[in-house]
C-alpha cells in the first residue's frame, strides 16, 4: 500500500506539469525570444512570468487493523480552461474563446457550466498561465477516457489529489470527511499560491487525527515567456505524504455489523470491544451515508437532503446517541449491592407486581410483567429482569453507591477515543437534582435509576461497561488507534493495553452477577435466549427503555460478553423503535448477536480457545497416584463429603421435561401475592 502511494507522489507532479501553458524545449530556450539572452532575457520581457506554486501534500491513509484502506487518495480530474496568449487581447475575443469551450464542456458532461464574464477576464489578466477550474465536481473515473477524447484545445482535464473513501457509507461516522480549506485565490499570482485546493479534516478521524494525516506541501517553479509558453518547470520540493493511521476496526466485522443493522432495524447501533486490549473492533451506526459526497465539496442540495432526513444519517448513534440504558444497567446495581453486602447470593426478596414509593399519594412502580413473581435471589432477578427486585435493592443500596459504580464503569464521561462529537452521557448526582429540582434524591428517583431510566448513556458506554463487568477488576481503557506509521511503514506510535481505573468490586459478587447474566441467555426463564450462540456461552442482559414518553417511543438493548469462563469479547446492540412500536430487548436486539457473531464462528473460536494444558510428566520412581484424582466420599443422599467432614450440598437445578427442555417452576415456587386493582403500567421488558 505504501509503495502505491509513493508511486502516486512521483506521478502527480508530472501530470500537473502537462496542463500549464505551451511547452518549450529547454534547448530552444536561448532562441525563444528575439534578441537571445536566455532565461534572464526572457524575464525582462512584458508578460513574462516566473512563479513558485505550492503543491498540497497527500493526506495519510486511514486503515483498518489489517491495513485495508478506509480513507485513501486518488488522482482525479476537474474540467478547466487553459487560456492561450492573445497578442492584442480584446475582451470579446477572450470571452468568446472561453464561452466556446464552456459550451463544449457542458455538452460532453451533460451539465450547464457558466462562469461570470468578470471572472473570466480577471483570470486572463492575472492568472492566465494557470488553469481556471470551472467544474468543481471531478470527472467520474469511468468517464475520464471518454471525456479526454472529446476535449478541444484550451479545454483540459486538470489533475488533482482527491480524498476517497472506498467503503462509501462504511464506518462513515467514525472516519469522517475532509473539506476544502478555501477556494483558490484570484487576482495577481503571489509566491506560494496553491496549485489546487488543499483540504483539512472536518469530521471523524479525519478531524481528530488531522495533524498526523496532513502531508507536507511541495513546491514547483514555473517560468513562462511573453508569449505564454512554459520554458521552465522544476519541482524544487517534492510533496510529502502524511502519516498512516491504523485503527482497531476490523473491516470485515464492521461491514457485517452494518449489514446486520440494515437487516434488523431502521435505526440502531452495534459495538464490539476486545476485552483484554480494550480495542474497539466494531463501531456501527444505522442509518449511514456515503461520505464521498463531501469530495471535493458537497452541494447545497445534497447537504439539504442529509440534514432534512428525519432518520439523521449523519448522526453516529453508536457514540453520539443518548439513550436510557434501561435493564442493561441492572448488573451494575447487583454488583454494588453484593459488594456492599446489602444482599448475599441466596438472599431472597419478595417481588410483587408493583411497589409504592413516596406519599400523598404514593407512586406505583410496576414490574414489567405486571404480575407478582414471589421470592427471588439476585441471579434469578437478573435472568427475569425483575423490576421490583431492583427497585427495592436499589433503594436499600442507595443511588450514590450504585451510580458511583456506574461512573467507574465509564458511564457519564467520554471514552477518551479520538471520536469527533462523542457524547459524555449523563449520570445524575445529588447536586444535580438539588440544583434542578430543589430537593435531594428520592426513593422514586432511586427506583428509576436502578432500572436504567431517567439518565442517559451511549451504546459505546454500555459496551465498555460490559467489558469492565467481564474483567471484574479494572475497566479496560478503550483503544481506537492501533498504530501511527510513517510513509515507509515505520511505527511511530503504538497502543498498549491499559486499564482506565480500578472497579473495587468483590470478586465473589462479580462471579454471582456473571451467573445471573449467563442465565439471561441460557436458562429457560431468561429474557435473552434469542441472543445465545452455538459455539460459546454468553453472559448478557436485555433492556427495554422508555426513551421519549411523549411519543411512546422506546429503545431495546442486548449487551454482554463471552465466553462466560474467560471473557474475550464485549458487545452492545441497540434497536431504536418507532413511536408506538411494541419492542423488547429479547425480541429486537438479542437476535442481532447470533446474526453477527455466527458469521465469524471459526475466527472467534480460535480467539477464545483456551491455551493447551501442559502435559504432566511423571519421573521414573515417582508415585503416579498423586497425578490421578482420587474418588471423593459421598453420604447416603449423594452429597459430597470433604476431608474435614463438611457436607457440600449441590445448588438445586431446574427439572427437565422428557423432551429435554427445562421446566419453569415459577408457578410452583413463587406463589402469587394478592394486591389491590391498579392501573396497568407500560412494560419495560418482555419475557422471551
Amino acid at each position: 500500500m505504501n509503495k502505491c502511494w509513493i508511486a502516486l507522489l512521483l506521478m502527480l507532479p508530472n501530470l500537473l506539469g502537462a496542463g500549464f501553458g505551451q511547452e518549450v524545449k529547454e534547448e530552444a530556450l536561448e532562441t525563444t525570444e528575439e534578441g537571445g539572452g536566455g532565461e534572464a532575457s526572457v524575464l525582462t520581457r512584458p508578460d513574462a512570468r516566473t512563479m513558485t506554486l505550492s503543491i498540497p501534500g497527500l493526506r495519510g491513509l486511514i486503515t483498518d487493523r489489517n491495513g485495508r484502506p478506509l480513507a485513501e487518495n486518488r488522482v482525479g480530474y476537474q474540467l478547466a480552461l487553459q487560456f492561450v496568449h492573445f497578442i492584442d487581447p480584446v475582451d470579446t475575443d477572450i470571452l468568446n474563446w472561453a464561452k466556446e469551450r464552456l459550451a463544449h464542456a457542458s455538452k460532453i458532461a451533460g451539465k450547464n457550466y457558466e462562469v461570470a464574464d468578470r471572472d473570466l477576464l480577471s483570470h486572463y489578466k492575472h492568472r492566465r498561465w494557470l488553469p481556471l477550474v470551472f467544474g468543481a465536481s471531478p470527472v467520474p473515473p469511468e468517464k475520464e477516457k471518454v471525456f479526454n477524447e472529446q476535449l478541444m484545445p484550451g479545454l483540459i482535464m486538470h489533475p488533482v489529489y482527491l480524498r476517497h473513501y472506498p467503503g462509501g457509507d462504511l464506518a462513515a461516522h467514525v472516519i469522517g470527511y475532509v473539506r476544502s480549506k478555501g477556494r483558490l485565490p484570484t487576482g495577481p499570482i503571489v509566491h506560494g499560491d496553491l496549485l489546487f485546493e488543499d483540504t483539512r479534516g472536518d469530521a471523524g478521524l479525519e478531524r481528530t487525527m488531522n495533524e498526523d494525516l496532513t502531508g507536507k506541501a511541495g513546491e514547483r517553479k514555473l517560468i513562462f515567456d511573453s508569449n505564454g509558453r512554459k520554458i521552465r518547470d522544476e519541482l524544487t520540493e517534492r510533496p510529502r505524504i502524511g502519516r498512516t493511521v491504523v485503527t482497531t476496526l476490523n473491516l470485515d466485522w464492521q461491514q457485517h455489523a452494518e449489514k446486520v443493522l440494515k437487516d434488523s432495524c431502521q435505526r440502531g447501533a452495534f459495538v464490539v470491544v476486545d476485552i483484554p486490549t480494550g480495542e474497539v473492533l466494531v463501531l456501527a451506526s444505522r442509518p449511514s451515508y456515503d461520505i464521498n459526497v463531501w469530495i471535493p465539496r458537497i452541494s447545497n442540495e445534497e447537504l439539504g437532503v442529509l440534514t432534512e432526513d428525519t432518520s439523521r444519517p449523519m448522526f453516529g448513534r453508536a457514540f453520539q446517541g443518548l439513550y436510557p440504558p434501561a435493564s442493561s444497567f441492572k448488573p451494575v446495581v447487583a454488583l454494588t449491592a453484593l459488594t456492599q453486602k446489602v444482599v448475599e447470593e441466596w438472599t431472597e426478596v419478595d417481588c410483587p407486581e408493583f411497589i409504592e414509593v413516596g406519599a400523598n399519594p404514593p407512586t406505583q412502580m410496576w414490574n414489567w410483567t405486571k404480575e407478582p413473581e414471589g421470592l427471588m435471589n439476585v441471579t434469578r432477578a437478573l435472568a427475569r429482569s425483575n423490576n421490583c427486585w431492583f427497585y427495592l435493592v436499589g433503594i436499600d443500596t442507595g443511588p450514590s453507591s450504585f451510580l458511583s459504580t456506574a461512573r467507574r464503569l465509564g458511564y457519564g464521561s467520554r471514552s477518551g477515543l479520538p471520536l469527533f462529537g462523542e457524547s459524555s452521557g449523563r449520570v445524575p448526582t445529588n447536586e444535580y437534582v438539588l440544583k434542578n429540582y430543589g430537593r435531594p434524591f428520592t426513593d422514586g428517583d432511586t427506583a428509576n435509576y436502578s432500572i436504567g431510566q431517567a439518565w442517559e448513556a451511549t451504546p459505546l458506554q454500555v459496551a465498555q461497561s460490559m467489558a469492565g463487568i467481564a474483567n471484574g477488576s479494572v475497566l479496560p481503557k478503550l483503544q481506537l488507534i492501533r498504530q501511527v506509521q510513517d510513509p515507509s511503514g515505520g511505527v511511530l506510535e503504538a497502543a498498549d493495553p491499559q486499564s482506565r481505573n480500578a472497579l473495587d468490586l468483590d470478586p465473589d459478587a462479580v462471579q454471582i452477577v456473571h451467573q445471573g447474566m449467563y442465565d439471561v441467555a441460557h436458562s429457560a426463564w431468561g429474557t435473552g435466549r434469542r441472543g445465545s450462540l452455538t459455539f460459546a456461552e454468553v453472559c448478557a442482559k436485555t433492556g427495554t427503555g422508555q426513551w421519549i414518553p411523549a411519543l411512546d417511543q422506546e429503545v431495546a438493548w442486548y449487551a454482554g460478553f463471552f465466553p462466560a469462563e474467560n471473557p474475550r469479547l464485549a458487545f452492545a446492540a441497540l434497536y431504536e423503535g418507532d413511536p408506538g412500536e411494541d419492542i423488547s430487548g429479547g425480541r429486537k436486539a438479542a437476535p442481532m448477536i447470533p446474526a453477527f457473531f455466527e458469521e465469524f464462528k471459526e475466527v472467534i473460536e480460535n480467539m477464545i480457545r483456551p491455551p493447551s494444558k501442559a502435559l504432566v510428566v511423571i519421573e521414573e520412581g515417582e508415585e503416579p497416584s498423586s497425578a490421578i484424582p482420587a474418588a471423593q466420599p459421598i453420604d447416603e443422599d449423594g452429597n459430597l463429603i470433604t476431608l474435614n467432614g463438611k457436607i457440600l450440598k449441590a445448588i438445586p437445578v431446574e427439572e427437565w421435561e422428557e423432551d429435554g427442555e427445562p421446566v419453569d417452576p415459577v408457578g410452583e415456587a413463587l406463589p402469587a401475592i394478592p394486591v389491590d386493582d391498579a392501573p396497568v403500567a407500560i412494560p419495560v421488558e418482555e419475557d422471551e
